[in-house]
């Protein structure tokens, strides 16, 4: 058995930009030895979920008027991984497999994008990969609001780098599977997408990442916000539930982008900037105390905004960490899915007897193990 890490590269958008459609060209060459590879092959890649604070703020809607303001938002890679593997299917044809989806199989070139796992035959398309069934596994539970379906792209478009990788064609690098699968999922989404789901899926750990630097610069910048040998120190500090029904995101990010783009809200989006920069000062530091107030002024915010974000187990939820001294937030943009909660050890510890009793009110509502995944994007070959 063989292991391979995405490579790191640090390049402009443009190279970036380029050397994603070099790696296109050359795959139509290639795409003759894919089955054969498959075949011969147990290709497996695997990438992890994210929890957030200050989402939203990576889409190119809102950090280009804010870019006054120096928007980020931090995200923290959990190790719920989205893995796939390659398994030989007939000539020609796609099938997909997803746990909590209808398995489906199309020809390459009249697979629909709109189907609920129209991503992954836009990614198949892209890549011209026929005679191939992609079955996915998700840790998370599907459509968690973990950015899943972000991490299966990455997960994705990472093993058909690999596979190419193996006939000669240089890989992408981390950057540049992140940019091409948020691109791909843009193309099929039907609603602006920002990135920092993939950027957590590819390079795993803690960070801050900054939005639109400026001019002739990287459109971002990272900032790691823990280091990886203190990672394991986080995992007390936390909570994370999912609610037991699926969110929905689109209504929510709809609605927030139409609000912004007819000049509403602009203050408090201004507010949310903030609270995200001094939120990832806080965790940083590892002052607890501050980042859980916080998280919490930057909820209260998004439910003014949008009080759909929670439902009624979502508001008791963050309500009762509120009450005990913790922060809580929904991930992704809400309405549905997990919500997390960030606090002092023993403060987490009594919270998470009140969420277990919370929990019990519904069907499939259950804690999730939120340990930080520190390496992000694996790819392997077995024979």
């Amino acid at each position: 058995m063989t292991g391979s890490r995405i490579t790191e590269n640090r390049g402009q958008k443009l190279k970036d930009r380029m050397a994603i459609q070099h790696l296109s060209r050359n795959t139509q060459s290639a795409t003759h030895t894919l089955k054969s590879i498959i075949e011969s092959h147990q290709i497996e890649a695997s990438a992890p979920c994210r929890i957030d604070m200050g989402g939203t703020l990576d889409i190119s809607t809102f950090y280009y008027p804010l870019r006054h303001l120096s928007p980020c938002t931090v995200n923290m890679a959990i190790d719920l991984r989205t893995r796939i593997r390659f398994l030989p299917y007939d000539k020609g044809m796609v099938k997909i497999s997803s746990k909590g989806f209808t398995s489906a199989k199309y020809p390459l070139d009249e697979s629909p994008f709109d189907h609920p796992l129209g991503l992954m035959f836009a990614i198949a398309a892209y890549f011209r990969a026929e005679g191939v069934h992609i079955d996915i596994h998700s840790s998370s539970p599907p459509r968690s609001a973990l950015g899943g379906s972000s991490a299966a792209a990455v997960a994705l478009v990472g093993a058909f780098s690999y596979i190419f990788e193996q006939t000669g064609i240089k890989p992408f690098s981390r950057l540049q599977v992140a940019l091409l699968a948020q691109a791909l999922e843009a193309s099929v989404a039907g609603v602006p997408c920002g990135l920092q789901d993939q950027l957590a899926a590819v390079y795993g750990g803690v960070h801050a990442w900054f939005w639109q630097e400026g001019v002739g610069k990287p459109y971002f910048r990272k900032k790691a916000i823990v280091r990886k040998e203190c990672l394991n120190d986080l995992k007390p500090h936390l909570l994370l539930a999912y609610c037991g029904v699926p969110h929905e995101s689109k209504d929510i990010n709809k609605k927030w982008v139409r609000q912004f783009l007819e000049g509403k809200n602009r203050g408090l989006w201004a507010e949310i900037v903030a609270c995200t920069q001094k939120f990832a000062q806080a965790l940083n530091a590892l002052n607890f105390k501050d980042a859980s107030d916080l998280m919490n002024r930057e909820t209260a915010i998004r439910r003014k905004m949008t009080p759909e974000v929670l439902d009624d187990l979502g508001e008791e939820l963050v309500d009762s960490a509120v009450k005990n001294s913790c922060g809580a937030r929904f991930t992704g943009a809400g309405g549905g899915g997990c919500i997390w909660a960030l606090g002092e050890i023993e403060d987490i510890d009594k919270l998470k007897g009140i969420w277990e009793k919370v929990l019990l009110s519904r069907k499939d509502a259950r804690l999730l193990d939120v340990t930080i995944d520190s390496e992000g994007l694996l790819c392997n070959i077995h024979k």
